[in-house]
This record gives structure tokens, sequence and C-alpha cells, in this order.
């Protein structure tokens, strides 16, 4: 009896998944972008307290601590984090995960950085403890050494700074309770309610509070990395990273409104995952000195397509050392790499307008609703135009 009811139940969901699909098919406009809001401008105090209350708690040149997982680490939240830290040459930054060996990027294929230091490593080094523990998104979110050595380093006066869903990992680990805080738009309300005293801050791209900033959606990760740039050296060091690396400004303003998953987002990610016909699988060459920046973005954004399989391809399958001294080790080496067509290597100039220039290529590539879906997920605020 129980296997015909599930064969029914089956059954019906095809036939209402059949019934849908040329519904799911028809390509149309769909969104080009978020919803036009404006985001509201951030009072000049709001900045100057924001960086008073970031100020390096213990050292002249500070001790960074970017934290990852040795089994799934968030590609761009981490790479972003680190290319413009290092570019900043304000603090000292180092890799940290629980074990030596490889950080495996998620949702990359295989792309994976060598861990610059335990944490029992870093620990021996810096015995009080970091000034600053970046945490990017990372599964599982309630690692239990993740969440140890957390609330360990927040003990000894750590400012703890997480990028995107990295907010998770510090609400497990007791860091939010209380606080307010941000985070990933699609998590807002399961944190709310696995964690009832945490106070959202709507429309701010990052807040900070009681020595624990969060932040909105991966593309919060270059104002927040220019933020704590500017509280620890002043605005000229964070001035010319950002000039170098393109971008106006780096404050919180953030339009909470513009990104909401909408029917045709629904509709979109539907028809890519379906269409497998259209699925192919791109290479991204990897090469010495790459820009960890626009290596992080790139990979994330084709990932989230849901019709690219990305391949990052490097030489001879050997690890590779990237712009600010990352050893990277790529998918595969040339030879064995079999893919549909090869993207350009990232650029390394202007990097933080590499979601621009590669979501206009999605739109000539795949359509606009695909790059409109891939910005959504990433939280940024795209026009639907290159600028």
């Amino acid at each position: 009896m129980r296997k015909r009811v599930l064969a029914l139940g089956l059954g019906g969901a095809l036939l209402a998944i059949a019934g849908a699909v040329p519904f799911l098919l028809a390509e149309g406009e769909g969104p080009v972008s978020a919803p036009s809001v404006a985001a509201p401008a951030i009072p000049a105090g709001e900045h100057a307290r924001t960086l008073e209350a970031l100020k390096p708690p213990k050292r002249a040149r500070p001790a960074i601590a970017l934290l990852a997982l040795n089994d799934s680490t968030e590609v761009a939240d981490f790479l972003v984090a680190y290319g413009i830290l290092r570019a900043a040459d304000v603090a000292d930054v180092t890799v940290v995960a629980p074990e030596a060996g490889p950080v495996r990027l998620y949702p990359s294929l295989d792309l994976r950085v060598e861990a610059q230091a335990t944490m029992r490593a870093f620990e021996e080094r810096y015995p009080d403890g970091a000034d600053y523990v970046v945490v990017p998104a990372m599964e599982p979110r309630d690692d239990a050494r993740a969440m140890a050595w957390l609330k360990a380093q927040h003990a000894k006066g750590a400012k703890i700074v997480s990028i995107c869903n990295g907010a998770l990992t510090l609400a497990a680990a007791g860091l939010l309770d209380g606080r307010r805080a941000t985070g990933h738009w699609s998590e807002i309300q399961g944190l709310q309610k696995r964690h009832p005293t945490l106070k959202w801050v709507a429309d701010r791209r990052y807040v900070v509070d009681g020595g624990v900033l969060t932040s909105t959606g991966v593309s919060a990760s270059i104002p927040v990395a220019l933020t704590l740039i500017e509280a620890i050296g002043g605005r000229a060091p964070a001035e010319k990273v950002a000039k170098v690396v393109g971008v106006a400004e780096w404050d919180a303003r953030h339009a909470t409104r513009a990104f909401q998953l909408t029917h045709e987002h629904r509709k979109t990610f539907l028809r890519n995952k379906m269409t497998i016909w259209r699925h192919e699988t791109l290479g991204l060459p990897v090469e010495r000195d790459i820009d960890e920046i626009a290596l992080g973005l790139t990979v994330d954004a084709y990932s989230r397509t849901e019709m690219t399989r990305l391949m990052t391809v490097g030489p001879n399958g050997e690890g590779v050392r990237s712009r600010y001294g990352l050893v990277i080790y790529p998918d595969a080496p040339p030879g064995a790499a079999t893919v549909d067509a090869m993207l350009p290597a990232p650029p390394a100039d202007a990097v933080a307008q590499t979601l621009e220039r590669e979501l206009a290529r999605m739109v000539n590539r795949y359509d606009r609703p695909t790059a409109a879906f891939v910005a959504l997920t990433m939280e940024y605020p795209w026009t639907g135009e290159f600028r």
C-alpha cells in the first residue's frame, strides 16, 4: 500500500511538472535586475562611529585571522576579503583552518587553497588572540571547532567580522544573541526565528555591535574589507585600494527591499535546472599571480547560473601562487580538462567590476533573467547594464 501511495504521489508530481514545462521553458524578458529601490545615504556621523567601533583593539599593526573550514568555505567571501585586506598591507593576514592542508572553496567543483596556519599554530603565534577574525560562509555552519575558536577569540578581545552567511556561524556560536545584526536576504527570517533576541537592521550592508560586524550578501565583502582598512589605517590606504580595485564608495548604504525572490526568479531557476541541453562546462584559466578578487567573483557567479559547470584550469595541475601569495589548486590541468569553451582569464585591473563584466557576458551567453538571478543570489545591486 505504501509503495502504491508513493508511486501515485510521484506520478502526480511528474504530471504537475510536465504540465508546467511549457510555462517554465518560456524565456520571456524576466527581471533585468532587482527592483529599483534607492539606497539611503549613510550619515557621516554613523560611518565615523562604525570606524571607531572597529579600531584595532591590541596592536598598531593588527593580526587578522581569516577563518576557513577545510571541508567547505565560500569562494567569493573568502577570496575577496583576502585580496582586499592583503592589497592594503595595513595588517598581517593569515588564513587559519582547523587542520593543515587545503581548504575547499564552494560552490566551485574542487578549487582549493592552502591554509597558512592551523588554529593551534595561530594561537601559539598570538597567545593573546587576534585583533580581528574574518568569517566567510562555511559548511557546516555550526562546526564545533569553528564555533569554539570564535568564542575563545572573542573572549580574548578580537573583533569578529562576518561576510554574508558567515553570520550563520556567528549566530550558532551565540555571538549574535541580543545584538543588532544583518545577513544575506534569504536567511534573515530563519536567523530571527532561531535567535529571537537578534535585532535585524534593514537598509545597511554591514552592522557593528559589541565588537561583532555582520554583513549582507556576497558582494558586501568588498565594502566590509575597505571599511576595516579605513578603521585600521585611516582614509588614505582605503582610498588607495578602492581606486586600484575600482570602487567609488564603501559605506553601509544598502536597499534591503531591492532583494526579493520573485515569481520570475523562481521560474528562471527551474527553467535553467530543467533545460539540460543548454548546460555546459566552462573552463577558467588560473595562472600565476591571478587576482584573488576577480577569481572569487567569477567562479561564484558562474556557479550560480544553474546551467554552468565551471572548471578552473591550471598549469600541470599543481599549486599556483596568487597575486598576494595564496597557493591555489585548480580543478584540472589543461590536458585533463574537458570543457565546452574557455572563459577569458580574470582581469587584473578594476577587479571590483568583475561582477558587472561577467553579468553582461551572461546576458549574451544565456539570457538576462539568468544574470538577474545570479545578481540576486549574490545580493548585488545590478543595474542590468555594464558600467
